[in-house]
């Protein structure tokens, strides 16, 4: 059988070169070289406080039972737009809703 030739075995030619130290650019250089080419900031954006949607309504009122139901998102928003200008809970809202309705059909029918 032939002797293998190991390909590693020549490789006295190459040599390692040091690496090259490329002097870093100053800070200011690469702001104004940003600022004349257009390149936009990774910098975070200062976000504008919106306003709050609404206020935590945190009422003590002995209720303790829900009433999940289905409405739309006008009706929702009619609820709290109600409740925050009686100042009231969804649930005093709701009982004097239903009052009104009881009053207005009670004159409707009459009695």
């Amino acid at each position: 059988m032939s002797e293998r030739i190991n390909p590693l075995a020549n490789l006295d030619d190459f040599t390692i070169k040091a690496p090259e130290k490329k002097p870093k650019p100053q800070p200011e250089a690469i702001e104004k070289l940003s600022q004349e080419t257009g390149f936009l900031s990774r910098q975070p954006r200062q976000i504008s406080a919106e306003p709050a949607k609404r206020t935590q309504r945190r009422y003590t009122t002995g209720r303790n039972v829900q009433i999940p139901i289905k409405g739309t998102a006008e009706t929702r928003a009619q609820l709290e737009a109600l409740a925050d200008e009686l100042q009231e809970p969804f649930g005093e809202v709701l009982a004097r809703a239903l009052a009104a309705l009881r009053r207005e059909l009670a004159v409707r029918n009459g009695t």
